[in-house]
């Protein structure tokens, strides 16, 4: 797999995280849903498509890497957040309960932004990663024409 390739899996995977962070906030709100009980964050779990023993396997006893064996990154899954309901206490707001609380997400805003600035830096990064490598691309076409 070339280095665009890997980044282009990378792309995919930090968009998809955008998405999920986009979703949790757009639902920071959301009181019901359609299971009857808040919203729930979710978090995006990512990692390589080949587990990095299966990099280091085989004949080779060094520590060195067979790049034809890199496959990039991929969403492994899109988990929800283990962490129970903000209760606000609206005594007015029909769907309170007994005690006069409404249970609201537990999504701290705070960290979804700073996640979300994480996030599209590593996609920033991986764009310029892609430039670069069709620039070296590139730069190899041009030496092999004046040979």
């Amino acid at each position: 797999m070339h280095a665009m390739e890997i980044s282009l899996t990378a792309l995919d995977v930090e968009w998809r995280r955008l998405e999920v962070i986009a979703d949790n906030l757009a639902n920071a709100g959301t009181v019901r849903t359609a299971t009857g009980g808040p919203f729930r964050a979710h978090h995006l779990v990512s990692g390589p498509k080949v587990d990095f023993k299966d990099y280091l396997e085989g004949d080779n006893k060094s520590l060195s890497i067979d790049i034809h064996k890199l496959s990039g990154v991929s969403v492994y899954s899109i988990e929800e957040v283990e962490s129970p309901p903000r209760k606000v206490h609206e005594p007015g707001n029909p769907l309170a309960d007994s005690d006069g609380f409404v249970e609201y997400p537990a999504i701290d805003h705070a960290q979804q932004m700073t996640l979300m600035v994480r996030t599209s830096r590593a996609y920033e990064a991986n764009i310029v990663a892609m430039n670069t490598a069709r620039q070296m691309y590139s730069k190899a076409l041009d030496l092999g024409r004046r040979s």
